[in-house]
């Protein structure tokens, strides 16, 4: 395992590199906490990844720097590895699977990176990496599972206490467990009563389940929006700095991410991608006791697809209480859909779209059904308008 010298060298290297990402206080997003937000989203290349693979890089010998390096990613980390390649004057290889986002891919070869497509998940583009260090003499660079990787994301740590020296909680997303590793080691030597949770996507629980069933294991298959922490299965070396330093792993789901999106960027107008925002996902929906505890959330990158942004919008609307579909079943008769609409205009919801549909087989042949969508400022005010529509004789599906 790495020491604190480690990554006291690895700070040091980073400097000139990498961005001192500032903290920043964030009062609104959970009642009773004290939150703070680590922007690694506004990190050179969008993410923490710069860290560990610049890192990584300068601890190479001669005769590996002039073979080139290759590196399999889900985006993020190819990004650091091709502007750290770069700077060093390094061939560079990623292997990026095919679902991964175009703003990503195209950010990588703007690096300078040679870009090989794999079919597949994270995993499938790490076995075709391999394939090619062996057959060319490439030096892999591990996007997590390596010492250096590890203790260039420990510099994070440096910082938080640095920036926050009486901080007390720090959430951290975790994906292969690169970053909570050096994270947490860092973490629990400068400060061992500070608390380090990790959090995942609930479609990509494998670290979690791996340090509950005390062994590595691998999913059979990842599904979230949260494409940079979709990882089949923890790394070895990452599994034990779990075990040993992280106090706690939970997950969000989907809908509870891309509320916790929404939430960064209309109140601090910072852009996260899913696995950037997992952290503030955990706190804002009480997967973790923040209550009265100075608590780091880590936002570990901003590189999200913009072509799902609003997809993710709109999903954060619904979980937040900020949009509501109502059915409703009406008479088809004249003047019921002036009588639903004024008793949503006199509590102040907007509708945004309107369907009327006839009856289906099986119902009342003179009746229809009529879906709203409203943008409402909260549940309460949903159940405001649920109440008020049902007191005036609607019935509501």
């Amino acid at each position: 395992m790495i020491t604190l010298e480690d990554v006291y060298k690895a700070s040091e290297a980073l400097k000139g590199v990498a961005l001192k990402t500032d903290v920043l206080y964030a009062p609104k997003l959970r009642k009773g906490a004290e939150l703070y937000l680590k922007t690694e989203n506004l990190q050179v290349t969008g993410s923490f990844k710069l860290r560990g693979a610049y890192y990584k890089m300068t601890r190479l010998t001669e005769k590996e720097k002039a073979c080139g390096v290759i590196a399999c990613s889900a985006g993020n980390h190819a990004q650091g590895v091709a502007l750290a390649a770069k700077k060093n004057g390094i061939k560079s290889v990623i292997c990026l699977p095919d679902g991964a986002p175009i703003s990503k891919v195209e950010a990588t070869k703007s690096y300078g990176a040679e870009v090989c497509m794999v079919k597949g998940v994270y995993d499938d583009a790490y076995k075709r990496a391999l394939e090619l260090r062996d057959e060319r003499g490439y030096t892999f660079i591990h996007p997590f599972d390596d010492d250096d990787v590890i203790a260039g994301q420990g510099t994070i740590a440096l910082e938080i206490v640095e920036q926050l020296p009486d901080v007390e909680a720090v959430i951290v997303p975790v994906g292969g467990g690169g970053l909570i590793s050096g994270i947490a080691y860092a973490m629990k030597q400068l400060k061992p009563n500070v608390k380090v949770y990790g959090v995942e996507a609930q479609g990509a629980p494998s670290m979690k389940l791996s340090v509950q069933h005390g062994v590595v294991e691998e999913l059979s298959a990842v599904a979230t929006i949260a494409d940079g922490i979709a990882v089949k299965k923890p790394g070895r070396l990452t599994y034990e700095y779990c075990q040993k330093y992280v106090d706690g792993i939970v997950t969000v789901t989907d809908d509870e991410i891309s509320a916790a999106i929404l939430a960064l960027m209309e109140q601090h107008k910072l852009v996260t991608e899913g696995a950037g925002a997992v952290s503030v996902a955990a706190a804002m929906f009480g997967k973790i006791d923040v209550a009265n505890k100075k608590t780091v959330c880590l936002l570990s990158g901003g590189n999200i697809d913009v072509t799902i942004l609003s997809r993710v919008i709109n999903r954060g609307l619904l979980m937040s209480g900020r949009s509501c579909q109502l059915t409703i079943e009406l008479p088809d008769k004249p003047g019921q859909l002036r009588d639903v609409v004024q008793v949503l205009a006199e509590l102040g919801g907007n509708v945004t779209s309107v369907r009327h549909e006839r009856s289906n087989e099986g119902t009342d042949v003179n009746g229809c059904y009529l879906r709203i969508v409203l943008e409402t400022r909260n549940y309460e005010h949903i159940a405001q308008i649920r109440n008020a529509l049902r007191a005036h004789g609607f019935k509501l599906m």
